[in-house]
């Protein structure tokens, strides 16, 4: 018997940011109209501005926006959508959210609530799955959610053990457990991470495996009985348990391997009567045995890459399963084409432990060799309240080399100046030898840290050099206008490269030639010139090219894929010494909202005792007293809103 079609014309997009984009852009191709929705932070998003209509649904915080399934269905309503498309994050695996659209009249672009309450949820996917017979990494998926119970559980399951919200996705309410000592508290942080993230503190247990790697699986299915997969995705390179290098096909996968992979994935969801996009994550060891970790009923922020290997636009897949449309393939006709490999720039500070960061995007130029999902522009604000991901870059390549290739040129090419990113810590995990040859596991952060997080002078010295030159601008000497000489002495500068304080002497040699003086090297730059942001110059015999924006004494720079900041100190009172260290101040490492103060005004504490913690695109940052000594005043309280470098508390430092 057919099933009925389901039409519909006007799509809203419960999401925002480069996922709305990215909906909007099938959905026109097709012929709907769509709807944004947006918090305050949002007003001037580039989703608001490209969608055909959108809706406030209120305050910055996702709990009073993104998370509100009244503002959402009113919004819908006051626009007349019939459609509903969640994206993925915020309520794209909430069954209540589900329900609530069906109720209201609206299609769902996605699975049935019954289907996203079958395996939007890790402990009870586990179960329906080990009823299956597939395979499932041994844990404790329980009612009972007493710490007594988790604590005999680990116990049982045996350290390192890994504690994971049962209710979401995406590393929150994540955290390994090494041993029973560090247990409790790591148990309890991920409770309270994975209830302000997914509004349920719900846990599960699992054994944690060393160094596997994660082999995810995408299934489409139909409600005409017909289900599908798309082959796997690679997404082992994480930090925090987040995905932030995605391939497909996968180093480590073989047809043989793939096609066992895939019809387990197959045969799970249509044994639920799964209908719309999903992927089946699973991990893999070393002797090619998987195991069942979740499953995620949505679509998932690395699908551009199996877009590029099948040529499927799976956006377009959705829509046409959510009205009612057969798949239009068969397993058979699959077809996978060459490789694609995909890194997610985020904005977050690598060396601060990958610390969320927002502020004005002040400049923003993506390479268009490469296919780009953001939704950004430059002069953008960047919030503190949603996730740190800020772009996708993918590259298509007939082979992973060429496609390693393109992304790393491609990347080292990309401009994003104004907020801190990992940008060139995603060059450096593409360039490492480990990475190269395919042999990634979910440890290669780790194993790989001391490289990826290395120093490079030589870059950083010709660095600073090139901006003395564009610094004595502030001195009246032009460096792009090739005046004539006026003077050999030295023009005397002092500025912080990325914080760290420099003093360089610049002499003009000739209207378009400087001698560049820093520390005890020196360095001969010529032929300046800048079109707009722009700059080319020869650098002790070598030609390169930067980009660079000014605002003041601050100069941003791009160079050799580092984005670089440069603050002019010339005319500045020097600096007091220990203007910053040792004032017993707690200053907030980032923009975030305070979720917890652990300690009174008149506790005694010691040095890197826990105090507040923040939250920060959806993760929790504890900071910790910097020195031994007794508080003498807290300037925040649980639900505030606070900015970076903002003092919270304050410490009476104890003597030595």
């Amino acid at each position: 018997m057919a099933m009925p079609s389901t039409p519909f014309h006007k799509i809203l997009i419960a999401n925002r940011g480069e996922i709305a984009l990215r909906i909007i852009r099938s959905a026109r191709a097709l012929g709907f109209r769509t709807v944004a929705v947006y918090s305050t932070a949002d007003a001037d998003a580039r989703h608001v501005q490209e969608a055909d209509q959108a809706v406030c649904i209120g305050e910055p915080l996702p709990s009073q926006s993104y998370l509100c399934i009244p503002a959402i269905l009113e919004a819908a309503a006051l626009a007349g959508a019939d459609a509903v498309h969640p994206g993925y994050g915020f309520l794209a695996e909430n069954e209540a959210f589900a329900r609530a659209c069906k109720k209201a009249g609206l299609v769902f672009i996605g699975p049935s609530p019954e289907a996203i309450a079958a395996m939007g949820h890790k402990a009870g996917a586990k179960t329906l799955m080990q009823a299956a017979g597939v395979p499932c990494i041994p844990g404790y998926q329980g009612d009972d959610q007493s710490d007594a119970r988790f604590a005999a559980e680990a116990e049982r399951i045996g350290f390192p053990v890994m504690i994971k919200a049962a209710a979401g996705g995406g590393g929150r309410g994540m955290r390994l457990a090494p041993s029973a000592k560090a247990f409790p508290a790591l148990l309890q942080s991920a409770r309270s991470e994975a209830e302000a993230a997914f509004g349920n503190p719900e846990l599960i247990l699992e054994r944690a495996m060393v160094a596997p790697r994660h082999i995810e699986i995408q299934v489409f299915a139909d409600r005409h009985g017909h289900a599908i997969h798309l082959g796997e995705r690679d997404c082992s390179v994480q930090r925090r348990h987040q995905k932030i290098i995605e391939e497909a096909p996968s180093p480590a996968v073989d047809a043989v391997l793939r096609e066992r992979m895939g019809a387990t994935a197959v045969a799970a969801v249509k044994a639920i009567g799964y209908e719309g996009a999903g992927t089946l994550e699973f991990l893999l060891d070393g002797e090619g045995n998987y195991y069942f970790m979740e499953m995620n009923t949505r679509l998932q922020v690395e699908h551009p890459v199996t877009e590029a290997i099948t040529g499927l636009d799976l956006v377009e897949l959705q829509l046409r399963v959510a009205a009612g449309e057969p798949l239009p393939l068969a397993q058979a006709e699959v077809r996978f084409d060459g490789h694609a490999i995909e890194v997610r720039l985020c904005a977050e500070d690598v060396a601060q432990g990958f610390m969320p960061q927002s502020g004005t995007m002040a400049l923003w130029q993506m390479p268009p060799q490469l296919r780009v999902e953001d939704a950004l522009r430059s002069g953008a604000e960047i919030p503190p309240f949603y996730d740190s991901m800020i772009a996708k870059l993918i590259a298509h390549g007939r082979t992973r080399e060429e496609a390693r290739r393109k992304l790393m040129a491609g990347l080292e090419d990309a401009v994003a100046l104004g907020v801190t990113t990992n940008q060139l810590f995603m060059q450096r995990c593409l360039a490492h030898p480990v990475f190269a040859a395919g042999g990634a596991s979910t440890a290669f952060i780790d194993q790989q840290q001391e490289e990826l997080l290395a120093s490079d002078s030589a870059t950083q010295d010709r660095a600073a050099a090139l901006a003395a030159v564009l610094l004595c601008d502030v001195a009246g000497e032009r460096p792009s206008q090739g005046r004539p000489l006026t003077h050999t002495l030295p023009i005397s500068l002092r500025f912080t490269l990325d914080g760290r304080m420099l003093g360089a002497g610049v002499v003009r040699a000739h209207p378009d030639r400087f001698s560049v003086g820093i520390d005890e090297g020196v360095f001969e730059i010529d032929r300046v010139e800048r079109v707009q942001t722009s700059v080319r110059f020869v650098c002790n015999g070598l030609a390169e090219r930067a980009v660079c924006h000014r605002d003041g004494p601050l100069l941003l720079l791009h160079y050799r894929g580092r984005q670089l900041r440069v603050e002019d100190h010339t005319r500045a009172a020097a600096l007091k010494s220990g203007d910053a260290a040792g004032d017993g101040k707690l200053r907030a490492s980032m923009n975030g909202r305070v979720v917890a103060v652990m300690v009174a005004v008149g506790d005694s504490v010691e040095a890197g005792q826990p105090m507040v913690t923040l939250e920060a695109m959806k993760m929790e940052h504890v900071h910790a007293a910097p020195s031994s000594g007794r508080v003498t005043a807290l300037h925040v309280k649980t639900g505030d809103q606070v900015a970076a470098s903002r003092v919270v508390a304050e410490l009476a430092i104890e003597a030595p």
